[in-house]
């Protein structure tokens, strides 16, 4: 190992850190990363900024603005729940049309766009059928992961990988269908697993409610008022048992500008006290009842609002898109803007200590939310929130709705046929669309998520580093070493399963395109000191890095529904580790039957 490796290892190491720690948002952590290389010398301007005019980036975030243009038109949902209405008489037969709708419409969606769509429905359908929501989220996230590997735009990873490996070996660009050779067998073992298994295995961390109209959630932070008449006034927490009652959390006190945070359940309750409290909706609304307090908010709802017969209480999931991201409510003046309230603030992970008011929101947030039913509608089209309630699946016939579906089948048989690139199909389409105004130019920018576009874009010039620096070579030397141990034989199949479970393990830790960019280099100097075709490898980094099944933090839409399915950490692992460790098995004995080792020497 050369200074130089070393030093190019020390700050990839660093930069998971980071990404793992999340001190930083990622792309800001890729930037930094970005900009050691660079005054250490080890990139140019030119290389450093090459990931801009990088044609992967620019067709994922042209992808982004097509999706955006299907999901307006509400034909997905449209179509998957006319689907499931056919088949609504099997509980089974109906869940499995809903999966491979989902996995399908992943495939040639962007599978964030998907699972945005589908949470709403995924509860809707988990009431239908008398099942915690719990029993259907995870899945619906899975599923959606899965469809994308069936085709070259499902996922980021796979147009990264592709691009990586057209610019290092000057070969032929991946096929659009090429990948469902081996994603269809893992979109089968999925199904079955999620159909048959995951049911076993999730709890139900969420009930049905008739308040919420779809279900509530339990680890909401809100705040309460002690009133005069209270009976907590003059007693403690312990002698009213409230923990025991209403299984809530009292964080802190508030008193005359003060707080107690220290011996809570020992301190005698004042008149005008302000509670902390963490737990669910439906405890907090029997406390409210028992012990006379009153839920507090930015701002006070009056009685009228409160029994007002035209107020819905919802649950809004804060997309990543979402111009509220990084702003407290205050800042926001969420009343005056959106003409409702926020009740309550949940996020997955930590403890909120703080008035509601003055929390900084932060992306996949669940939001309790209070307000009149046209203000709620105004809050989803918005483009803000997901509203997690119920929905009307029907078709937004705006002038020309039919275009954005016409435009991504033809740009994606177009491709599948060779006639035209994918970045040059989808971007005259967006053009068209934008021209036919399906979609205007302020929508078209805000649909795309310039989080992934400027981490993508910096993690590529990083993707140059490890492989003109010889890291690349240096790591693959080391692994083709390891495999050396098995017959000569074994080694090609050994050195795919290696390549496949190191991806896996590092796309638990960080971003699937961060593991990608850096993986692939790597699994193409393998191939090339072997003397084999490198696709074998590199097709085992592209499932590698969108198998993120164990954790929450690997994968955008596994956090997108750890607050709607009120999941711990230690589900994603439960359900997981067992659907990982079976891919990766499979992946070790097929990929190479897929894409044989033959010899480029």
């Amino acid at each position: 190992m050369t200074p130089d490796i070393a030093i190019v290892l020390g700050i990839i190491s660093l930069m998971f850190i980071l990404f793992v720690k999340e001190i930083f948002p990622l792309d800001v952590t890729a930037l930094l990363v970005l900009a050691i290389f660079l005054v250490f010398g080890h990139l140019t301007i030119e290389d450093a900024i090459s990931g801009f005019s990088n044609q992967a980036v620019i067709t994922i975030a042209v992808l982004f603005v097509l999706s955006h243009a299907l999901q307006k038109t509400g034909i997905l949902e449209y179509g998957v729940v006319r689907l499931n209405k056919l088949t609504e008489r099997s509980k089974l037969l109906g869940l499995t049309v809903f999966l491979l709708s989902v996995a399908f419409a992943s495939a040639f969606v962007n599978n964030t766009a998907i699972v945005a769509i589908f949470i709403p429905i995924t509860i809707r359908l988990a009431k239908k059928y008398n099942l915690s929501p719990s029993k259907l989220l995870i899945p619906l996230s899975y599923i959606a992961i899965m469809g994308g590997t069936l085709t070259l735009v499902g996922t980021s990873t796979n147009l990264l990988v592709n691009s990586i490996y057209v610019n290092t070996t000057m070969a032929e660009p991946l096929g659009m269908f090429e990948f469902s050779r081996y994603g269809i067998f893992i979109l089968l073992i999925g199904l079955l697993y999620i159909i048959f298994a995951v049911p076993l295995i999730l709890p139900s961390r969420t009930v049905t409610s008739s308040l919420t109209q779809s279900y509530h959630m339990g680890g909401y932070l809100t705040e309460l008022y002690v009133s005069e008449e209270s009976p907590l006034v003059g007693r403690t927490f312990m002698e009213r048992d409230i923990n025991k009652n209403y299984d809530i959390t009292v964080l802190d006190i508030i008193r005359e500008g003060q707080v107690i945070s220290t011996n809570i359940r020992n301190t005698i309750i004042h008149p005008g006290d302000v509670l902390f409290v963490r737990g669910s909706l439906e405890n907090f609304l029997r406390m409210k009842e028992v012990e006379k307090v009153t839920m507090l908010t930015d701002e006070k709802l009056t009685q009228a609002e409160l029994i007002h017969d035209d107020n819905t209480l919802v649950e809004c999931l804060l997309t990543q898109q979402s111009e509220l991201v990084g702003k407290s409510l205050m800042e926001i003046n969420f009343r005056r803007r959106f003409g409702s309230f926020i009740l309550a603030v949940r996020r997955e992970g930590e403890i909120l200590r703080r008035k509601i008011a003055h929390i900084i929101l932060r992306s996949f947030d669940t939001l309790l939310v209070y307000g009149p039913r046209e203000k709620i509608k105004e809050l989803s089209d918005s483009g803000n929130f997901i509203v997690l309630g119920e929905i009307d699946a029907t078709l937004q016939k705006n002038r020309f709705w039919w275009v954005s579906l016409a435009v991504i089948v033809s740009a994606v048989t177009l491709a599948a046929l060779g006639m035209v690139p994918i970045l040059k199909g989808a971007l005259v389409g967006m053009i068209l669309l934008m021209i036919l105004r399906v979609i205007s130019t302020n929508e078209a920018y805000q649909s795309i998520n310039w989080q992934v576009i400027i981490l993508i874009a910096a993690l590529i010039p990083i993707g140059i580093v490890i492989q003109n620096s010889g890291t690349a070579s240096w790591l693959a030397s080391a692994m083709n070493n390891a495999v050396n141990m098995f017959e000569p034989a074994l080694q090609p199949v050994v050195l795919v399963s290696l390549i496949y479970l190191v991806t896996m393990i590092l796309t638990e830790m960080a971003s699937n395109a961060a593991t990608a960019i850096i993986m692939t280099p790597i699994a193409l100097s393998a191939a090339a000191q072997m003397g084999l075709d490198p696709k074998p490898f590199i097709f085992s980094v592209c499932f590698a890095a969108s198998a993120s099944f164990i954790t929450p933090i690997g994968y955008q839409t596994n956090l997108m529904v750890y607050g709607p399915g009120g999941y711990k950490f230690s589900d994603y692992v439960k359900v997981g580790l067992p659907l990982a460790i079976t891919l990766w098995v499979m992946a070790t004995y097929l990929i190479p039957i897929m894409w044989p080792f033959t010899s480029v020497n």
